[in-house]
């Protein structure tokens, strides 16, 4: 008992518990996020996938983000980047890079399904990323209301609190998110592309996830109730609208009365 106590007031005993609480709770934390991530996810790429994606990526992509996807001058590395974040860049017609600018729009797609998914699957070969989301989450049978509180607290300061989009700094913009599929509204949030912050499982968890994506989906499909939106940029845009045209009818209305009495 005196050798265990003894051994218990030295100077190292401290720091080695503090190591071992440490390694647990890491240990414990990745075990988890992996487990979400394997809910969310899914992998399923054959070895023809990752070959055929390989071929296209080289001559199509290699000139900017280099040979093996290591990355250049004019191109980030895409080691580790995941397929849900190649699907999301392809998909949506953004890359391949039309040209250098603050941010890359949206545009026709070069690439079809098929040559997307196999790129998707190449990139996914290099190293562990966010997969493309599993279709339970993307079928549009969330929970809308709590799905709008999720969008109003962590998206509505930059895409509007409608989904309509805005403007950034230096040329940046959020999009309107009218048209977007499903598929790549998860992908942008758990890859974070431009100027978007990155809502992994532990941010928000695939579930929630679904439901913003419904109260997007319930959204679009009531439109403007109220009558013309007016790009649906709130009260400051209805405000400015009114003035004009309520000053306008005045300065006509003036117009005509002087006219009359000369």
């Amino acid at each position: 008992m005196k050798a265990l106590s003894l051994k218990r007031r030295h100077p190292l005993a401290v720091l080695a518990l503090l190591l071992m609480g440490l390694l647990l709770t890491g240990g414990l934390y990745t075990l988890a996020t992996s487990v979400n991530q394997a809910k969310a996810e899914t992998t399923t790429y054959s070895a023809e996938d990752v070959e055929q994606g390989e071929k296209l990526f080289i001559a199509n992509c290699a000139t900017c983000h280099g040979m093996g996807a290591s990355g250049s001058k004019d191109g980030p590395s895409l080691v580790g980047v995941g397929a849900a974040s190649v699907d999301f860049q392809v998909g949506t017609g953004r890359m391949p890079l039309q040209a250098q600018g603050p941010q890359a729009p949206q545009k026709p797609q070069q690439f079809n399904a098929e040559q997307t998914k196999q790129l998707a699957a190449y990139v996914a070969s290099l190293g562990a990323g966010p997969s493309v989301p599993a279709a339970e989450f993307l079928d549009g049978k969330g929970d809308a209301a709590e799905g709008g509180e999720l969008f109003r607290v962590n998206c509505a300061m930059c895409h509007n609190a409608a989904a309509a989009g805005g403007a950034l700094t230096q040329g940046k913009f959020a999009p309107s998110l009218a048209g977007v599929t499903p598929e790549h509204i998860y992908e942008a949030m758990i890859t974070g592309p431009q100027n978007m912050p990155v809502f992994n499982d532990a941010n928000i968890t695939p579930e929630q996830k679904r439901n913003i994506i419904t109260f997007l989906q319930t959204i679009e499909a009531n439109g403007s109730p109220g009558g013309n939106d007016l790009g649906a940029l709130g009260p400051v845009s209805e405000g400015l609208f009114v003035w004009i045209a309520g000053l306008g009818l005045v300065i006509a209305f003036t117009i005509w009365l002087t006219s009359r009495t000369s």
